[in-house]
């Protein structure tokens, strides 16, 4: 980024005081700033107070607080009456064992406050307690975990700008959890696609859960990104991000589907511009998929693209993250996926089958053990 970028200041944006002393001294010295947004990175704490302490458009450091503690996050949901799925905190391995012995249902244990799904394990009948509870409790930085219950059902991701206490929710993918077996105990997304398959009447009520999920959090204006699961034909909020996401989902997939430029829009209200909300309405529903590449684990000797992809119309992005000497990790979190592709179609049967196309010719050969 430092070769585009007119100047740089270096500090952890999850170190939110380093942050913030570095954009005072910036803003002081050197050039005012204004503006604070991030993309991909789940730090709404730090941009939050940053863009208080420098008078700037941002969501409430309260709400940036919810965002990134997701026990919290549930507590204020479950007192607005917002959906979501039966939780509770854990405080010692005994406590899982009894939370899990009272309740005959799956569950999902997770940290409070983690990403990039590290230390999200899925719990079943025959699932060692002692290591998930361990293992979650490490990927948190304070220490803490909590569990809820595992719904099935078809889940979605979407991605919306909150205007004047109204969100706008041009982003709307179905997920694809193809993998979850694969990967157990870990809860390893495949991509996903748009337009989603889901019943009109439940994407409204999406729309609808997401306006009420965003008023919970006490976000009036700014961006927030929604994992959800749809049980029974009732949608449920996994949990609300306030950023804008990763995996290329706002920066390509909604543009791609819709016509939509949501990081544009985003970086208008940060500046504190008016927004035209006729921008954040669909234009087009062109079909597009998303896949990510899972090599088997290993040292890698070479790596192989398609050649006919270079100049395949619908393939939109190909990357692959892995170069020959790199040593593949087994897959138990969303960063270790060594690639994506994503692709369009006349129909979402064929971006997705173009996709799967990308994924399984890419020849990645690893060193002999």
């Amino acid at each position: 980024g430092f070769e585009f970028a007119d100047y740089k200041l270096l500090a952890s944006t999850y170190d939110v005081e380093a942050t913030v002393l570095a954009a005072i001294e910036f803003d002081k010295k050197i050039c005012q700033i204004n503006g604070v947004i991030c993309i991909a990175s789940d730090v709404p704490l730090t941009v939050a107070t940053v863009a208080t302490k420098l008078n700037l458009p941002s969501i409430t450091i309260e709400s940036a607080k919810l965002a990134i503690d997701k026990f919290a996050m549930k507590k204020r949901f479950e007192r607005d009456k917002v959906p979501i799925p039966w939780f509770s905190s854990v405080d010692s391995y005994d406590h899982l064992k009894k939370l899990v012995k009272s309740n005959k249902f799956q569950f999902v244990i997770k940290p409070f406050d983690s990403r990039g799904s590290r230390g999200v394990l899925r719990i079943k009948e025959d699932t060692n307690l002692e290591w998930v509870y361990k293992n979650a409790k490490k990927n948190s930085p304070t220490n803490r975990v909590m569990l809820e219950q595992f719904l099935e059902g078809p889940q979605v991701s979407t991605e919306s700008l909150v205007v004047n206490k109204v969100a706008y929710t041009p982003g709307f993918s179905d997920r694809n959890y193809e993998f979850l077996d694969t990967y157990e105990p870990y809860i390893i997304e495949n991509g996903g696609q748009l337009p989603s398959h889901l019943d009109k009447n439940i994407q409204k009520a999406v729309h609808d859960l997401i306006q009420k999920a965003s008023i919970s959090m006490g976000i009036d204006n700014g961006v927030v990104k929604g994992d959800i699961v749809i049980n029974n034909g009732k949608p449920y909020v996994i949990e609300l991000a306030a950023r804008l996401s990763g995996g290329y989902f706002c920066t390509h997939e909604i543009p791609l589907n819709t016509g939509v430029d949501l990081v544009g829009a985003a970086i208008l209200q940060s500046l504190g511009e008016r927004i035209d909300t006729n921008n954040l309405k669909p234009k087009f529903n062109r079909p597009v998929a998303q896949r990510y590449l899972f090599p088997k684990p290993g040292k890698v000797n070479s790596v192989t693209l398609p050649k006919w992809a270079s100049s395949d119309p619908d393939i939109s992005l190909l990357e692959v993250r892995v170069n020959k000497g790199d040593t593949i990790e087994p897959v138990t979190n969303h960063p270790a996926r060594a690639g994506v592709v994503i692709t369009t179609g006349s129909e979402i049967s064929n971006a997705i089958n173009k996709a799967e196309s990308v994924i399984s010719s890419i020849e990645i050969i690893m060193e002999p053990h």
